[in-house]
């Protein structure tokens, strides 16, 4: 397949791995208030990644996800460089550890009392199972 000149280069990296490294016609993005798509030609950002799918568009073997949670993003008008605290396919993802991650999450918000500290780290353990549970229900596309 011959690469297009217009095409995004993305590298898709956590602390253990190089998961994706290849030319994409677009990447949808988790964001911590929503996702965002990027295109060739984006305006520069720099941007904390949520927990969900990061999701490939026009790569050599077609549409391809992964699961990250939490991290960043890099967006150049021709590159994208995320950098995930851990990203999994989902094919990868133990449905059972993170349906043991959610109800801990849930034991977490219930005991967090007057600490709002509590609060936001169950909301993020919460978060993040439900991400990891959703990618694996859909892991069929």
């Amino acid at each position: 397949m011959t690469e297009i000149s217009n095409a995004l280069r993305v590298k898709l990296v956590t602390p253990e791995r190089v998961l994706f490294e290849h030319t994409v016609e677009s990447v949808e993005l988790p964001a911590k208030n929503g996702y965002f798509e990027v295109l060739y030609g984006a305006a520069p950002l720099v941007a904390e990644l949520g927990a969900g799918d990061v999701t490939l568009h026009g790569t050599p073997e077609g549409t391809q996800r992964y699961n990250v949670n939490w991290g960043f993003v890099e967006v150049l008008p021709e590159r994208v460089t995320i950098l995930a605290t851990d990203a999994l396919k989902p094919a990868e993802i133990d449905v059972p550890r993170a349906e043991e991650q959610l109800a801990r999450g849930h034991r977490e918000w219930d005991s967090a009392g007057d600490n709002p500290e509590a609060y936001d780290e169950a909301l993020h353990v919460i978060a993040e199972a439900e991400a990891k549970l959703a990618s694996a229900a859909d892991k069929q596309h």
